[in-house]
């Protein structure tokens, strides 16, 4: 059984007040919040075992090259990777999706190479192949959701050409909510030799994920939302991908040898971790995946489902929401707009005062925004913790701003 209040009471931050009000936080989706099994672990990595890590051979140092490298094997079981090699260590999706950019994509793309992507990108899965369309000529090739939000494994692998070199795409969209088919689009891109990279910062927090069924080339998370701290995260990548990759940054343990005239690198994956590490970040991150895989993401999918149910049925008698993606295949995330004059700001703003917590903006997705027509929306976003209880005060304090805007 799912015990919702014995979770909720392993997160301090639950019992504050905000505006005089019990806090609701619904912006899980940008940054989660953290269980104190992550906060102890990360005091006392600082507190009693810091050092760091790799080349001392004193008793701190390695008890923080022990707990920091044992992370490496929690990611890959995390994700289903065969193997813990596969796994590089990042600051977070951003930095993992800008290494496949220039280790991988950069040294082999050409101008008038394509790369395909969904137009639900977050903007960290956009950037990075724009810097290839300034510098290279990369031509990037967008495909559409469809009027539920849905995206169709098909239209993405329709797009793919003789000049397809890489496809790019979320698992889970950051603003409707929609779950990606990527296994069905890693099936149909390798028949055609086509490599996938794969954005789970929101697939890997919602879902069980299993790279090696997937069967894609790289696959991107970021500890934050994962109920970590900021500065964490990790992506895996496919040993042959890897073997094609030059280094990302130069620095320590990157390398093997280092002389006047020449320079030999390590082996991967830390050929592609220069310099001292986010140490406790990391350890950090590993006790959150630890938190997870004791709760079972299969439990959390189901709680989230009955969340997501939940919320979907009481949005629905708002008639005067404008919800963004309503397609089944779908996490508890949703994006919205009120009728009228109010802003997605002004919304957000009195919500605040409620004690909700949301997000508003574009949510760094504004080729999304625009396929959508909007310019900004209100976005819940649902986690580990919240409750229907609180789906029903983020419901009354929307029939406030209703009442306010209309």
């Amino acid at each position: 059984m799912f015990d919702i209040d014995a979770v909720r009471a392993q997160f301090p931050i639950l019992s504050r007040q905000v505006n005089g009000k019990p806090l609701i936080y619904l912006d899980n989706g940008a940054s989660a919040q953290k269980p104190q099994a992550v906060l102890d672990t990360m005091m006392r990595a600082y507190s009693e075992e810091y050092s760091n890590v790799h080349r001392g051979l004193h008793t701190l140092s390695t008890i923080s090259t022990e707990n920091y490298e044992a992370v490496r094997g929690k990611v890959a079981r995390f994700l289903g990777a065969p193997a813990e090699d596969q796994i590089v260590f990042t600051t977070g999706t951003t930095e993992a999706i800008n290494l496949v950019s220039y280790a991988w994509a950069a040294p082999r793309l050409e101008a008038g190479d394509e790369i395909v992507l969904s137009v639900m990108e977050h903007h960290a899965n956009i950037v990075p192949w724009h810097f290839l369309r300034e510098r290279l000529g990369v031509k990037l090739v967008w495909v559409e959701t469809d009027v539920m939000g849905a995206l169709d494994p098909q239209a993405v692998l329709d797009a793919v050409t003789d000049r397809t070199k890489l496809i790019a795409v979320t698992h889970l969209s950051n603003v409707l909510g929609t779950v990606v088919d990527v296994k069905a689009i890693c099936d149909g891109a390798g028949a055609r030799g086509v490599p996938v990279l794969i954005d789970g910062s929101q697939g890997a927090v919602h879902l069980p994920v299993d790279v090696a069924d997937i069967g894609c080339d790289f696959y991107a998370v970021t500890g934050h939302k994962l109920y970590g701290p900021s500065g964490s995260g990790a992506i895996f990548i496919r040993p042959e991908r890897m073997a094609e990759m030059r280094p990302f940054m130069g620095g320590g343990d990157m390398i093997r040898e280092v002389h006047r005239d020449s320079v030999t690198w390590n082996d991967p994956p830390m050929k592609f971790e220069a310099g001292t590490p986010a140490i406790v970040a990391i350890i950090g991150f590993g006790a959150a995946l630890d938190w997870m895989m004791d709760l079972g993401m299969e439990r959390i999918a189901e709680h989230e489902e009955r969340l997501r149910d939940y919320a979907r049925d009481r949005f629905a008698g708002l008639n005067w929401l404008h919800m963004q993606g309503q397609t089944p295949e779908k996490a508890a995330i949703f994006s919205f707009t009120l009728e009228g004059a109010a802003h997605a700001h002004d919304i957000s703003t009195v919500l605040d005062k409620k004690g909700v917590a949301v997000r508003a903006g574009h949510h760094c997705a504004q080729p999304l925004m625009e396929h959508l027509g909007v310019t900004a929306t209100c976005r819940a976003s649902f986690g580990v913790y919240n409750t229907e209880a609180e789906v029903d005060v983020l419901i009354d304090a929307l029939e406030l701003c209703h009442d306010l805007f209309s």
